[in-house]
């Protein structure tokens, strides 16, 4: 296999909202630091604010939010400035400013509170669990922090180019499928990173992550954002080429690779990362 090297790095202060490119991220035990550090949560409710939640929530791919100091390892997170699809911008520490924009009982929280609750329209898993539109955020992410199931997503260039090579007229674009890492994987054929499940990646001098399982895709990938169109064949593209068997959620279309951090350190954009046994 030709040498593996990260080809982008992104981080999203704020769960649903657009993120950030960064060169250089610090990999914690949870994750990039300060990824997905916040999240509008219904408090009335007990669910969190995610654009899988279309008809409430949908929106806020388009609104995206930026700390406001810089990131310190080791040091309280910032607070963060929201810009909304208006032009607005609102202060995140103005619990008065969130209600305004967002509904009554929305706050914007920094940690999860237990049993918060994920909302996704109807079919969006499949087998037993093809009914189900609500489950608890899931225990296979670190406890208090707002993952849907893990707390790294990791793209590659190969399968991003499968995709669009199947369906030339979409607009792919990496804003709709939120990665954390995009690995430049060369001219290997797309979803080579199906096989990666269970190994372990070592990025420079001392990161390194486990891959944990392919990442399921849904309706979330279809939407539009500030600049890009809603368009339902891209979801149809990923199921035409990668549908996978995830167990008792049945047959789902996939694209990229979810994984847990072993070994936390810096990581930056050009490191060359090793494929463990």
């Amino acid at each position: 296999m030709p040498t593996l090297t990260i080809a982008s790095l992104f981080r999203y202060p704020v769960k649903s909202m657009a993120g950030e490119t960064l060169e250089q991220a610090d990999l914690t035990p949870t994750g990039l630091y300060g990824d997905r550090a916040y999240a509008l949560v219904d408090t009335e409710t007990g669910k969190v604010g995610t654009a899988k939640s279309v008809r409430r929530f949908g929106d806020l791919l388009k609104a995206s939010a930026a700390f406001t100091t810089q990131l310190q390892p080791g040091q309280s997170l910032p607070h963060v400035t929201i810009s909304l699809p208006s032009g607005q911008s609102i202060n995140g520490a103005q619990p008065a400013e969130i209600s305004a924009a967002f509904g009554e009982t929305v706050s914007l929280l920094a940690t999860a509170p237990p049993g918060l609750l994920l909302e996704f329209p109807a079919g969006t898993l499949g087998g037993q669990h093809s009914e189900l539109t609500e489950s608890p955020i899931s225990s296979a992410a670190p406890p208090g922090t707002f993952f849907d199931l893990a707390s790294v997503l990791i793209l590659t260039t190969s399968s991003l180019r499968a995709l669009e090579a199947a369906y030339p007229q979409g607009q792919f674009d990496l804003k709709r499928f939120r990665p954390n890492l995009v690995i430049d994987t060369g001219d290997q054929p797309g979803f080579i990173e199906n096989s990666w499940i269970g190994r372990i990646l070592s990025i420079g001098p001392s990161a390194q992550l486990r891959i944990m399982m392919p990442c399921p895709r849904c309706v979330m990938t279809t939407l539009p954002h500030a600049d890009l169109p809603l368009d339902p064949g891209i979801l149809r593209t990923i199921a035409q080429l990668n549908k996978i068997n995830l167990g008792e959620y049945g047959d789902l279309p996939c694209f990229g690779v979810y994984a847990e951090v072993l070994q936390p350190g810096p990581i930056y954009c050009g490191d060359a990362i090793e494929l463990q046994p």
